[in-house]
C-alpha cells in the first residue's frame, strides 16, 4: 500500500489517474497532455504501474494504460477507515 500512495503523492500521476477514469488511453495520448520529456512521462506511468494503479496492453504500435479501480477502491477503504467514516473490522463481523 505504501507504493500505491507513494504513486498518488505526485500531481501528474493524479492527474494521469484522473484520464484514465473516463477509459483507457495510449501512452502517447497521454504524454501528449503534458509539457514534459517522454521519459519523464514514462517514469510516471511506471510508478502508477507498480503501484498497481495501472495496466497496461499492446494496440498494434501502442501502449494502452487503463486504471485498475480495484487499487483505488482498497486506498478509499483504508482512507474511509482511518477517518472513521468506513465500516470497522467489528461492525464488519455483525
Amino acid at each position: 500500500m505504501n507504493s500505491l500512495f507513494k504513486a498518488l503523492s505526485h500531481p501528474v500521476r493524479r492527474r494521469i489517474i484522473a484520464m484514465l477514469r473516463t477509459g483507457p488511453l495510449a501512452s502517447g495520448d497521454i504524454a501528449a497532455a503534458f509539457d514534459m520529456t517522454w521519459p519523464t512521462v514514462t517514469g510516471h506511468l511506471n510508478a502508477l504501474k507498480e503501484a498497481e494503479l495501472v495496466s497496461t496492453e499492446r494496440d498494434g504500435q501502442s501502449i494502452r494504460y487503463r486504471l485498475e479501480i480495484s487499487a483505488v477502491e482498497e486506498a478509499m477503504a483504508f482512507l474511509l477507515d482511518l477517518t472513521g467514516t468506513g465500516k470497522t473490522d467489528e461492525e464488519e463481523i455483525r
